[in-house]
């Protein structure tokens, strides 16, 4: 960690280690970085931060930050140019032409970056669970609303800093900063494997967080520092003695102590400070995956391992890619040490995670390389789509993750809660992203103060506010696709159950008004209502209502339930007279009924002398089926008071002249003429043949014939004739 403590000169001003901020690069690189300290010295001095902290130390300290994860120039002058949009008009132009395009993007999405803070730290002070659990979104719109990942590298350097800032200069404030680093951008330091940041922001949070905990924890190192020094400084030269002799070139030291894991450790795993295996450490590295675990082998020869403390991270990567060996084994003097082997490159990957893919790409020169860089960046983007959260481990699981970050946007209220939603959302997706009720009301909205259009379509990081009514619902044009108001499927579907349940609401009122008239016509005002359900087979009185409103419940149905079966209806008693059956030409009789429209079922084709019933349609008549027609059987179990007896009139049958159509199936064995000299039957019976459909298949021919007969004796003798054709099989009325 290099030191952002500066000396400061006679006059006041603190001294810039040019040296530092220079490392690594190129004469034409350092020029630029001394003109940024040329332009920038006049506008920071004496300026301050809201922390109190002097915006010069800040962005020295974060420059250099940025030096210890190695990364670019372009890196460097944007923590050097940090707040410059805050002190200096026109910020923008002055970096675009001093320092170039790439430069002032930084700058500018590390500005907007930085203007959320607000938002992060409400969240992370809250106790609210439902707040608190927005800390996770919090994380991934900090890292959708940036389109280089340089900048969340350098929002983590900034934070960082702080932190650092804080140790010396005790603030009630620095508890706030403290859980807002903890919460969201340690976890993010994490994911992004960037391991020395990550645990600086976790120990620094830590101290000011619990501080009697770090004193402690920090306290017992302190007791056995000396002894500890002496026994890694033994381990180490008999392990590079071992490895020597087995011809491996390795690289080893005591690995750095981290209080806030040591106190994790012991917090999980109920351990005392003396049990926690990480207390004393070695790390070793190797060039070859091969040596890593050769060097294991030696480990396990020269001490005890300990049962189920290893683990290969190499051969089965964490999520965010951290690869090495790690280890646990039981030393001479029966503590325990842990020993963590990996290679130079997973060194580096875990040491600076994404930082090292820029400092990997300005040395790269084309051919492998550049291969190797398009695969480093395509590790990147797996990065970023928070892979390493993925239970299940499908193709199509698989595909949606990688995809979240692309498709999802992050917008904040006025209340600084963040709401996730689709790419393409409009303020009325996000009214019912936030309650369906506010979607019902929603008017009108404002995004970042300024009314804008309802189909608006929204980016990450702008504030909405709803306009919203006391009371009324949805429009319809919002279910037009074509005029856009609506992106989100859960917006659409809240706006169809919407309308759906208007809908609904009106006919339960309309059943409920027309039981309540045939109720009053009954003289049954005082009737129990969901007892009368029940006897008409309803779960509930609501249920009842609604099969009123679509005209499935009749009056005789509930006059049946009112009085009981054995009880007369209000309908009057008609008494059956044997007359022509109106002006009609079916000849059916409609006991009582004089006059009557009345039409044959198709789906039976009855005709005398079959036994009839009658069903009463609505703006039909009466439609007559056979009393054995399954269609007028289910119709009269749904609605039995649309049920009339009927018969056969005096015009009907073959003295009366009537004719009506009956369908007959033929199934035969197929040859030529068949149909011929079926036809020639029907003929000499003189019956008229209205349809025809005939179908061969596999030698067998069935055929389908529609004829109108004046009776059932008719078509019987016609049948009979029929079977008796050559080559016939059967000759049936369907």
């Amino acid at each position: 960690m290099v030191s952002v403590t500066h000396s400061i000169d006679a006059s006041g001003v603190a001294q810039v280690p040019i040296d530092q901020l220079c490392e690594g690069l190129d004469e034409l690189s350092s020029r630029r970085i001394e003109r940024a300290l040329e332009i920038i010295e006049p506008i920071y001095r004496d300026k301050h931060l809201g922390t109190g902290e002097p915006v010069w130390q800040h962005v020295l300290g974060m420059a250099l930050i940025t030096v210890s994860q190695r990364l670019d120039v372009d890196t460097r002058l944007a923590a050097l140019l940090f707040a410059i949009h805050d002190h200096q008009p026109q910020a923008g132009d002055l970096i675009e032409r001093e320092f170039g395009h790439e430069v002032a993007r930084l700058v500018t999405g590390l500005h907007r970056l930085n203007g959320l803070r607000l938002i992060t730290r409400a969240t992370a002070l809250s106790s609210v669970p439902e707040v608190r659990a927005q800390t996770e979104v919090l994380r991934k719109m900090l890292l959708a609303m940036v389109e280089d990942i340089r900048v969340v590298l350098l929002r983590l350097a900034s934070r960082t800093q702080t932190l650092r800032y804080y140790t010396d200069h005790p603030d009630e404030r620095r508890a706030e900063i403290a859980r807002e680093a903890m919460d969201i951008y340690a976890p993010l330091a994490n994911r992004l494997g960037v391991w020395q940041l990550k645990w600086e922001l976790e120990d620094l949070s830590f101290r000011f967080l619990e501080p009697e905990t770090y004193k402690r924890i920090a306290k017992q190192l302190d007791e056995k520092r000396v002894e500890r020094e002496q026994f890694i400084a033994d381990a180490i030269a008999r392990l590079r003695k071992e490895c020597s002799a087995a011809g491996i070139k390795a690289e080893i030291y005591g690995r750095p102590k981290h209080i806030y894991s040591i106190w994790n450790k012991m917090r999980a795993k109920d351990l005392a400070f003396s049990e926690v295996y990480d207390v004393r450490a070695l790390r070793v590295i190797v060039e070859e995956v091969r040596e890593c675990y050769t060097v294991l082998g030696l480990v396990h020869q020269m001490w005890t391992p300990v049962p189920k403390e290893f683990d290969d991270y190499i051969s089965k990567p964490k999520g965010n890619f951290y690869r090495s060996l790690h280890t646990a084994v039981i030393a001479e003097d029966g503590r325990s040490l842990e020993v963590q082997i990996r290679t130079r490159d997973m060194h580096n990957h875990a040491e600076l995670g994404v930082a090292a893919h820029w400092r990997y790409k300005e040395g790269m020169s084309g051919g492998a390389a550049q291969d190797a860089y398009g695969d480093k960046l395509a590790l990147l983007r797996d990065l970023l789509s928070w892979r390493d959260e993925i239970a299940d481990s499908s193709d199509w699981v698989e595909q949606f993750k990688r995809a979240a970050l692309d498709d999802t946007i992050y917008i904040v209220t006025p209340q600084g809660r963040v709401i996730d939603l689709p790419r393409g959302s409009t303020p009325i997706d996000f009214a019912y992203r936030v309650h369906t009720e506010l979607g019902h009301r929603c008017r009108g909205a404002k995004v970042d103060g300024a009314l804008v259009p309802l189909n608006t379509q929204l980016k990450s990081g702008q504030t909405v506010e709803i306009v919203s009514t006391k009371q009324g619902g949805p429009s319809r044009d919002w279910l037009n696709a074509q005029l856009g108001y609506l992106h989100s499927s859960r917006a659409r579907t809240k706006v169809k159950q919407w309308f759906s349940e208007q809908d609904e609401a009106q006919t339960l009122a309309d059943g409920r008004a027309w039981v309540a008239r045939e109720l009053q016509r009954e003289g049954a005002t005082q009737a129990n209502i969901d007892e009368l359900a029940g006897k008409l087979g309803f779960a509930n009185a609501e249920a009842m209502f609604l099969a009123a409103g679509r005209n499935d419940l009749g009056p005789r149905a509930l006059q049946v339930a009112l009085r009981g079966p054995s009880e007369p209806t209000a309908a009057p008693e008609f008494v059956p007279r044997k007359s022509k059956a109106g002006d009609g030409d079916d000849g059916v009789l409609v006991v009582g009924v004089g006059k009557l429209l009345t039409q044959l079922g198709r789906c039976c084709k009855p005709a005398p002398p079959d036994a009839i019933m009658g069903y009463v349609t609505r703006g039909k008549g009466v439609s007559i089926h056979r009393a054995d027609c399954p269609n007028f059987a289910n119709m009269a179990r749904v609605n039995p008071e649309r049920v009339i007896a009927a018969d056969w009139g005096e015009s009907a049958g073959e003295k009366g002249g009537a004719v009506y159509p009956v369908e007959i199936a033929v199934e035969c064995a197929d040859r030529t003429g068949l149909l011929r000299d079926i036809s020639e039957v029907l003929s000499r019976e003189k019956i008229n043949v209205i349809a025809v459909n005939t179908l061969s298949r596999q030698g067998r021919a069935f055929m389908s014939f529609t004829v109108e007969v004046s009776g059932v004796p008719q078509i019987q003798r016609a049948l009979k004739l029929i079977g008796d054709v050559p080559s016939v099989v059967s000759a049936r009325r369907a």
